[in-house]
């Protein structure tokens, strides 16, 4: 299986950062990719950089919706499932979402983000309701594709969750900035998150400067036993490849022992 994540700029325009979204697609579907994710607001500004102006319903869009129709029709047209981040609206409540779209065209499911937090340049609680279910995984045409939104990465709950679903591979689209975290932790946590639950993950990440904020890009994929496998450059737009083998999943640290000796009916304390 092969993969595409796109990393690119979003500005204020968004029709052109689809138009953009969109050719990069063709590129990447020409170079016989199966599966293509996009990052955290994939075609959106970045609205958390400043507080809501209560003008949130105005921004988001629904699902299915026209947003959804343009990326399933490309799925159909190229045979590539997709992965994209949006700001949805459903009812009066607004969701950091993430529709993944199988190769013939259709919508299989959402993620909305469960974990909103609240700090500078990132207001996501005035933007997002929390989910109240954890994130499913999805029997997509190339396997089983878990997804966790930017934040919930950070939360061994969730992506241990993933793996208890059957998730072989997990898409993280992120937001994240120059330096925002340690040196190595960037990766670090999502290399330990795929060695300690045996499966791919791959973070898009946005680039680029947008007010006060610029976006590293840097997006990468891990492999089930916590390597590094392919990483895409700073401050760029870029189209990360990679492929992927799942029948080495059932060899992994994690299925072979990880996952056998947990011990639940101890865990109850974490609840």
């Amino acid at each position: 299986m092969k993969i595409g994540l796109i990393q690119q700029y979003a500005s204020e325009d968004i029709e052109e950062n689809i138009k953009r979204g969109l050719k990069a697609f063709e590129i990447a579907s020409g170079e016989g990719v199966d599966l293509i994710a996009y990052a955290e607001l994939s075609f959106e500004p970045f609205y958390p950089q400043r507080y809501s102006t209560g003008n949130n319903l105005s921004l988001a869009q629904s699902i299915p919706g026209r947003m959804t129709d343009i990326f399933s029709e490309a799925a159909a047209k190229h045979n590539v499932v997709t992965v994209f981040n949006m700001y949805e609206k459903d009812g009066e409540k607004t969701y950091d979402s993430s529709p993944l779209i199988d190769s013939d065209g259709k919508l299989l499911g959402v993620t909305r983000m469960m974990h909103i937090t609240d700090f500078k340049y990132f207001h996501e609680r005035s933007y997002y309701t929390p989910s109240e279910d954890l994130p499913k995984v999805f029997k997509s045409a190339v396997g089983n594709i878990g997804i966790a939104n930017c934040y919930d990465r950070h939360y061994p709950e969730v992506m241990r969750s993933l793996k208890l679903q059957g998730a072989e591979l997990v898409i993280i689209p992120q937001a994240q900035t120059i330096d925002e975290y340690p040196e190595g932790l960037y990766e670090a946590e999502v290399r330990v998150a795929s060695f300690q639950n045996g499966y791919y993950s791959a973070l898009i990440n946005r680039v680029g400067l947008e007010g006060e904020m610029e976006f590293a890009g840097k997006s990468f994929i891990t492999a089930p036993d916590g390597k590094l496998i392919a990483s895409a450059v700073e401050r760029e737009d870029a189209i990360l490849y990679a492929d992927l083998d799942f029948s080495i999943l059932s060899e992994t640290h994690a299925s072979k022992y990880f996952l056998k000796d947990r011990r639940p009916g101890n865990y109850k304390v974490l609840s």
